[in-house]
């Protein structure tokens, strides 16, 4: 779990990631709310309650409609009372969460947040997404900034790549079409040995996305991509075959994704999707 805080008019409100999805702590929303009042109070309400079915009909296709309705039928009466967590046992809501530990408390989907955040106040209710956006631009411009350079250290390395591929790979007297097929099998290489294809197996797979293989890497793949070329570089000079330079590339790229894959360090990008054949 990733959880991030932000000031929304004094109070430090908690938001989680959990499973690619933003969280809001309704208890730490409550700490703005004048006088008594409780998650429970807002539960009960009818215009709540089918707003959380609404939303749950949206995104939860395992949402129990039949205890919903029982819920519906009773929410309003001053004797009918529900928690968070009655309400998630009994619909199996992915809504609202009540947790325990060191960020426990009750959370919310954004969405759920939002309209919690009018039983605060209007006022709270704007200031919270505000800062709630504030936090999202200024998370998407670190992914840029990461992303810009992780790509732009595979360039540099890519011309220490074919500045070695030209002295030792390049006869002499070849034309300028021979040269670009040598160069054009080399960056295949290095492909092959990272995503299981070459460029060319890839645009025929992808024929709707823009760019190339490389445009549509996570980090984990382009910071691999950058070594490999450094490496390649370096059993290029030693003499080996292309054959030898992609079995030992291949190995080297299996250990480095496994690695990276699994570390909290590099985040994958979203709206990328795994690349066929990536070295597993």
């Amino acid at each position: 779990m990733k959880s991030r805080v932000i000031n929304v008019k004094g109070a430090e409100v908690t938001i989680a990631t959990r499973h690619g999805q933003d969280y809001i702590s309704l208890t730490d929303m409550l700490k703005a709310k004048d006088g008594d009042f409780f998650i429970s109070d807002w539960l009960r309400n009818r215009n709540t309650v089918e707003f959380l079915g609404i939303w749950e009909s949206v995104y939860n296709p395992d949402f129990n409609y039949g205890e919903f309705a029982t819920i519906k039928s009773q929410a309003g009466l001053n004797s009918y009372k529900i928690s968070v967590k009655e309400w998630v046992e009994k619909t199996n809501a992915i809504g609202l969460q009540a947790t325990a530990g060191r960020y426990g408390g009750t959370y919310a989907h954004k969405d759920i947040a939002f309209e919690f955040g009018m039983w605060i106040s209007a006022e709270f209710k704007i200031y919270l997404i505000k800062e709630f956006q504030r936090l999202k631009d200024e998370e998407s411009r670190a992914t840029s900034l990461e992303w810009s350079f992780q790509r732009t250290l595979a360039k540099v390395n890519y011309k220490i790549h074919t500045d070695a591929i030209k002295e030792r790979l390049i006869p002499p007297r070849l034309t300028k079409a021979q040269t670009s097929a040598v160069y054009a099998s080399e960056a295949d290489l290095l492909n092959v040995a990272l995503f299981g294809i070459t460029a060319a197996q890839w645009r025929q797979a992808n024929p709707d996305l823009a760019g190339n293989m490389r445009d549509a890497a996570t980090l984990e793949q382009l910071v691999v991509l950058s070594n490999l070329e450094s490496i390649n570089a370096l059993l290029i000079h030693q003499h080996l075959s292309s054959s030898d330079r992609l079995t030992q590339l291949n190995a080297i790229a299996i250990t480095q994704m496994r690695s990276l894959v699994g570390s909290d360090t590099l985040r994958r990008l979203p709206g990328t999707g795994t690349q066929k054949g990536i070295a597993k």
